[in-house]
């Protein structure tokens, strides 16, 4: 698997772009789709070709594909158009996306401010010329899909309720999450452009949360995170795993460089071993059910061993 080098001053203003046109296509699923639990129904997936929204409520499907440099918009009908991705501001991108949507015969009744930035400015308000390197934008996808069966291998080692591996656009972060099965304080909210509501929702029960984001908002390169709430006592004086990996006192999570793993000889165990060694912190120092909820990672072909008291 290509874990390919990911600069952030390349991505950084094609990251911009890609973030506000992916919380544009969010918010068209968010507004067609029923609420699920911790917003799971309103994220994006990698797949073979970069990023989907899997299918819509009303027969639609959106997809940012990566190989071709292509907004895709498809419906159950057989309708199918989109267009090129290519440098444009947002709100170029968001009146070809409306466009897109009526000729498939989809709503464009969807949410027109961004989420979890400062000082929003509504999408069709953005005009100043973005940018869109292709090569940064198949990079970053490439790194996901790298990455993305790591984290569904781990993901396998929980029973109890975990989330999948999908894609939030209000950070633009892949993340998977894992619940203890007990009630959370109640989170104070305070994320810039983001209704307490959903966030309390969000954090309504325990976490021990992992992901993945390609620099901003803390960090100046990409970095795979860990973080737990609520925060046990201790919880950053504990071994992040390999060398490297650390707790940011600042961002209130545990980090380890892309940059680390990336150049490893073998990456999926360096990411695993940071991924095993921050929850263990959040489980054990949060006192988790372990023998419960934990088990050994899965297997192709291999149905887990049932236990019988």
């Amino acid at each position: 698997m290509n874990w390919p080098n990911l600069s952030y001053p390349a991505w950084k203003d094609t990251g911009h772009s890609l973030h506000m046109w992916a919380q544009i296509v969010g918010k068209f699923r968010l507004a067609q789709t029923p609420w699920v639990n911790h917003s799971w129904h309103a994220t994006l997936y990698p797949d073979a070709r970069g990023l989907t929204t899997g299918l819509i409520p009303g027969g639609f499907e959106v997809r940012f594909d990566l190989i071709d440099h292509r907004l895709a918009v498809t419906a159950t009908s057989g309708a199918q158009t989109g267009f090129d991705l290519r440098s444009m501001s947002v709100a170029d991108f968001d009146a070809a996306f409306k466009t897109a949507l009526r000729r498939v015969g989809a709503p464009t009744n969807y949410h027109h401010f961004p989420n979890e930035v400062p000082d929003p400015i509504p999408f069709r308000d953005q005009t100043d010329e973005g940018s869109y390197d292709r090569d940064a934008a198949r990079a970053w996808w490439q790194a996901l899909v790298a990455m993305v069966p790591v984290f569904q291998t781990f993901r396998t080692g929980f029973l109890g309720k975990v989330s999948p591996v999908h894609l939030f656009w209000g950070s633009l972060d892949l993340a998977v999450t894992r619940f203890s099965g007990r009630s959370a304080p109640l989170h104070p909210g305070g994320f810039p452009a983001l209704p307490d509501a959903v966030t309390q929702e969000a954090y309504s029960h325990e976490v021990s949360s992992a992901g993945f984001w390609a620099g901003g908002n803390g960090a100046d390169e990409a970095m795979f995170y860990s973080y737990a709430y609520p925060v046990p006592e201790g919880f950053g004086d504990e071994p992040a795993g390999p060398d490297g990996a650390y707790f940011d006192t600042d961002l209130g999570e545990f980090l380890l460089p892309y940059r680390i793993v990336a150049e490893a000889e073998d990456p999926a165990a360096i990411l695993l071993s940071f991924l095993q060694a921050t929850f263990d912190a959040a489980a054990t120092l949060g006192n988790w059910d372990q023998a419960a909820l934990t088990s050994e990672l899965g297997q192709p072909r291999i149905p887990r061993a049932m236990s019988r008291d």
